[in-house]
């Protein structure tokens, strides 16, 4: 399987996250998944006029390109030319070569939340009228168009993600080469429900926090960060906790708060990141599927029961109180 991608408006971060891939030879895992890397603007050697000649001849047909992977939004302006990004050497502006290479692709995936979505370059006033592939925000429709559907029949795979996680990357390309990721095997809005049925909240080291609504108040703080800091990794579909980005970290282990970044719209999310808006002292983002009325209810429980271990070190930097010391055998 022939694979080429094309970078247009973001800052390449997708590109820096999948070379921290867990695999130590990530080219050399794509290629015994029998996919070849055709051109890839950082890692291949064709450069100039080299590299725009492998692109005509994929965007003439005369090349397969079974999997076209974009990173960054699509930048339409201004007033839809195009002509804010134009691929280097070629005097065209980058969303015309990704329409001509989408026509014939067998599988086209949205690498990164700018891509799928519009992301933080389409943040504000979006004065590049920068778009997703196929989403302007969470409204089916961007460069491609609502309808659009690659040479296999699926809509673009939208890896979404600010960056995105390099294996979410590998997992998608190699269920594609393996003829094991299909129509059903996305979500609602196109991304694989492999990482996508997931929660980040799931596997969160501060879950224990979570359950008594011990929360952190400021910074450095090691309790629940959903009440007062603004997280929001019990609505955010994704699986960092159990799948930790280079082997152990994530954003709330490393004590930041979840921004929601594979959702569309996370970058204007009408708050300060790190703070969390309420109405009456009650979270506006509650937890996903759950009524207001249970989170009330089961939040004043908790807090009741709070041991004052879990109090005392959630507002602290580091564990102030052990856990106690009790014989565990069964007599």
């Amino acid at each position: 399987m022939n694979l080429v991608w094309l970078q247009s408006g973001g800052c390449g971060g997708c590109t820096m996250s999948m070379l921290c891939s867990s695999s130590r030879d990530l080219l050399g895992l794509l290629r015994n998944a029998g996919i070849h890397v055709l051109w890839h603007p950082s890692l291949s050697e064709q450069s100039g006029t080299e590299a725009l000649d492998v692109l005509q001849a994929c965007a003439d047909g005369r090349i397969p390109v079974d999997l076209l992977c974009i990173e960054g939004a699509m930048l339409r302006g201004p007033n839809g030319s195009g002509r804010f990004h134009l691929l280097a050497g070629s005097g065209r502006p980058m969303t015309e070569w990704v329409a001509a290479l989408a026509r014939h692709a067998r599988h086209t995936l949205a690498i990164g939340s700018c891509a799928a979505w519009g992301g933080i370059t389409a943040g504000s006033f979006n004065p590049t009228d920068a778009c997703g592939l196929q989403y302007e925000g969470d409204v089916p429709g961007g460069l491609l168009g609502a309808h659009y559907r690659s040479a296999s029949g699926m809509p673009v795979i939208n890896v979404a993600g600010c960056p995105t996680h390099p294996d979410w990357v590998t997992d998608t390309l190699l269920g594609l080469a393996l003829d094991n990721l299909h129509h059903a095997d996305l979500d609602a809005l196109g991304r694989p429900r492999f990482y996508a049925d997931q929660l980040v909240h799931h596997g969160c080291s501060r879950n224990e926090f979570y359950e008594f609504k011990a929360s952190a108040e400021k910074p450095s703080d090691l309790g629940c960060m959903m009440e007062h800091m603004g997280c929001k990794g019990t609505q955010a579909h994704a699986d960092c906790n159990t799948r930790p980005w280079n082997g152990s970290g994530s954003c709330t282990s490393g004590g930041y708060a979840c921004i929601s970044c594979t959702e569309p719209g996370f970058e204007e999310p009408g708050h300060p990141f790190t703070q969390t808006p309420k109405l009456a002292g009650i979270p506006i983002g509650l937890p996903s599927d759950m009524p207001k009325a249970w989170f009330v209810a089961l939040a004043a429980l908790s807090k009741s029961a709070t041991p004052q271990r879990v109090r005392d070190n959630a507002v602290a930097d580091h564990p102030v109180i052990a856990p106690a010391i009790r014989r565990t055998g069964l007599k």
